[in-house]
């Protein structure tokens, strides 16, 4: 074989390996853009815990006026892991959607926030241990934009 044709099978090699990459790498952001971050339902180990119960418990208030919207997340939800313990209707109409804390666990509802789509500039603390769940998401007339709806 000549120097020439030792070239063209090197640089054959070259372009399919980098191919192969570039395949690899495309696949990855399907995954993680198209199909959805994994969700990750349980509380974080350095957080008490309010039973042994270690799935992240929320419940869900439709805002937005459109019905039937609390029912999708819920199944949203819990097809991810987390454990939805109610839904129902918020008090008012909202523009956007968002997470309030119950129990001071910022972390367990930002993850919530995350696997929803939601900012983590719109998550916020109401201390309502009453509830007996981790947080609560409102869903605003922003819906569309949020993970189960589409995006």
């Amino acid at each position: 074989m000549d120097i020439k044709t030792k070239s063209k099978i090197v640089s054959v090699i070259l372009v399919s390996l980098g191919g192969l990459i570039v395949l690899a790498f495309i696949i990855a952001m399907i995954f993680r853009f198209i199909i959805g971050p994994p969700a990750d339902p349980t509380i974080d180990d350095d957080i008490e815990r309010m039973s042994a119960v270690e799935v992240i418990q929320v419940n869900v208030l439709n805002s937005s006026g459109v019905s039937g919207l609390a029912a999708k997340t819920r199944d949203y939800l819990r097809s991810k892991g987390f454990d939805v313990v109610d839904i129902g209707n918020y008090h008012k109409e909202t523009d956007s959607s968002f997470v309030i804390d119950r129990l001071g666990d910022m972390s367990s509802a930002k993850k919530v926030a995350e696997v929803m789509g939601i900012p983590d500039t719109l998550v916020f603390t109401e201390i309502d241990s009453s509830l007996f769940l981790r947080c609560t998401i409102v869903i605003g007339k922003n819906y569309n934009i949020l993970i189960p709806y589409g995006q």
